[in-house]
């Protein structure tokens, strides 16, 4: 071996140990460049390294860095792909912070920081320039969806784990909430008592509520708690650090539990409400809130109800309250329902003076034939455009004689029809259509063989408010009224009976003008009603009419 050759592995030797000594060590080096990105750092080896301003900036809040500065640094390689050292600003700090973090875990101390970004499994956290881990699940007593409300304020946090190996400092917020939250229990025993007013400091917040520091114990303000107008966080009323008064609303010794409330200081507008607010009457209010179903309107601090989007206008098109109104919005509202003890308001917002079934009902009458066309194709019907925002309604029975659920199969959206008026509801806003009856021919040749008090059997094919349309064996229409369904009045609601659900009923009339036959189960009772008494001799002699006209069907049957 050449004596070049020698001296040559002393100096890759001595090189290589200057690189161990160097790697993963904390070196002083100065900054020879600033650009907008990154600054240049002379660490004393062959080559320079740079570290990104954003992690200068984050590590060195204090001041700001320029060329010439000495600055402490982490070298983590000496040498990457492009032959430049790979240095850390962050890391260095966190290695000169590892002593310190590791008393105050020793210790059982706390530490302040501020939450400042997400990452996998939880949150960054800054401590006085070092960046620390809080898992998510160490963010409150209770889980929590929304950290918002924490982001960028000063919080207290407790040291579960120092890892210097993978350089992580794990905090919990929850172990500092849990072991302050019954700090100085026997303190609190004495000084506290149910209703008294007392002050405190917001301590910390959460989705629920907010913990108040009031110097011997910490209370809780739940969310419901704090005001008497309609809020969606805690962070919308109160800042940690922030002093107020509160009432102390349950106070239980045994666990050191204490309920606390700030609306309770003043008084409940709800109290005498009904002396202000009357049903019916007209006000003047502010949106306070948009949802999909309607809005919520705030008639002053604490009295708020809700305005669904069906009474915002009598536009039907318009389906999303945010086309109607806007947040902040100050609009006159009709009170339709005042419920005290539910704390419950509903408005309307549409005027009955512009109610546009007022001239619908003035312009389409009973009996009237009209040109309109298909809109929706439903199950049970077409519904048909008579003009801009005016939508009628052809039941599937009312399309042919001959219904059946093909019916509408033969329209399609945008078709020309004709069709004839057959209702026009101003309070159900309705209006309803039929096709086959522009042809009365069928109807006169069905009737032929229909004869009045016959008992047929029939079925159910639409129940209305005001009756039910049915469908006799021959597929003529036939209507039993709501009164007519029975000869007590508690069983003439229409809702008991379903579709396709068979029944028997007379014949009272045939009706030739709206092609319909009019029917009666009332009258079948009544004819049966005579029959007892005349057996019997009363209706009370121990067999009731429901009894007898049971038995009679079973018969039949068999």
């Amino acid at each position: 071996m050449t004596e070049n050759t020698e001296n040559f592995e002393a100096l890759l030797n001595q090189s290589l140990k200057k690189i161990k000594n160097f790697e993963g060590k904390v070196v002083n080096g100065k900054v020879i460049s600033v650009d907008h990105n990154h600054a240049l750092i002379d660490v004393g080896l062959k080559s320079e390294g740079k570290v990104s301003i954003d992690e200068l900036k984050f590590c060195d809040k204090e001041k700001e860095i320029k060329v010439g500065d000495k600055i402490d640094v982490f070298v983590e390689k000496m040498e990457d792909k492009n032959g430049e050292a790979v240095l850390s600003r962050e890391k260095a700090k966190k290695e000169v912070a590892f002593d310190k973090f590791n008393e105050i875990l020793e210790k059982n101390k706390s530490v302040d920081g501020k939450i400042y970004g997400k990452v996998k499994g939880g949150y960054t956290v800054d401590v006085d320039g070092v960046i620390t881990f809080l898992p998510g699940s160490q963010v409150d007593i209770k889980p929590v969806k929304d950290i918002n409300h924490l982001v960028d304020q000063k919080l207290t946090f407790r040291v579960l784990k120092i890892d210097k190996d993978r350089g992580n400092i794990v905090i919990s917020r929850k172990a500092f909430l849990e072991e302050t939250s019954g700090k100085d229990q026997k303190l609190g025993k004495k000084n506290f008592k149910e209703g008294d007013s007392i002050e405190g400091i917001i301590k910390n917040i959460t989705d629920y509520g907010a913990f108040v520091d009031l110097g011997t114990t910490d209370g809780l303000i739940h969310l419901t708690d704090i005001s008497w107008k309609r809020i969606n966080h805690p962070s919308d009323f109160l800042k940690i650090g922030q002093k107020i008064k509160v009432k102390i609303l349950k106070y239980t010794p045994e666990n050191n539990k204490i309920s606390l409330g700030i609306k309770q200081l003043t008084k409940d507008p709800w109290k005498d409400i009904e002396k202000k607010y009357k049903e019916a009457k007209n006000y003047n209010g502010k949106v306070s809130k948009i949802t999909d179903y309607g809005a919520f309107i705030e008639l002053e601090d604490g009295i708020e109800g809700l305005i669904h989007v069906s009474e915002m206008t009598w536009d039907k098109k318009k389906t999303n309250p945010n086309e109607i109104v806007s947040m902040g919005d100050m609009v006159d509202v009709t009170i339709l329902e005042l419920d005290i003890d539910k704390r419950k308001l509903s408005f309307r917002m549409k005027k009955e003076s512009s109610n546009p079934w007022k001239q619908y009902c003035k312009k389409y009458k009973k009996g009237d034939i009209i040109d309109c066309k298909v809109g929706n194709i439903a199950e049970y019907g077409i519904f048909v455009n008579l003009e801009e925002n005016l939508d009628g309604m052809v039941h599937i029975s009312d399309i042919d004689w001959e219904w059946d659920s093909n019916s509408t199969n033969k329209f399609k959206t945008g078709d020309d029809v004709k069709a004839i008026i057959l209702d026009v509801n101003e309070e159900k806003q309705r209006i309803s259509l039929g096709i086959k009856q522009l042809d009365g021919k069928p109807f006169k040749n069905k009737i032929k063989d229909v004869k009045i008090k016959d008992i047929v059997t029939c079925t159910v094919i639409h129940v209305k408010d005001n009756g039910v349309k049915v469908k006799l064996d021959n597929n003529l229409d036939g209507f039993i009224e709501k009164e007519n369904l029975s000869v007590d009045e508690s069983e003439q609601n229409p809702r008991r009976y379903a579709t396709n659900e068979k029944l028997d009923a007379m014949i009272k009339k045939i009706d030739e003008e709206n092609k319909i036959i009019v029917l009666s189960i009332k009258d079948i009772e009544t004819k049966e009603q005579k029959k007892i008494k005349k057996e019997f001799g009363s209706l009370d002699s121990g067999a009731t009419l429901g009894k007898i006209l049971g038995e009679k069907k079973k018969k039949e049957k068999k």
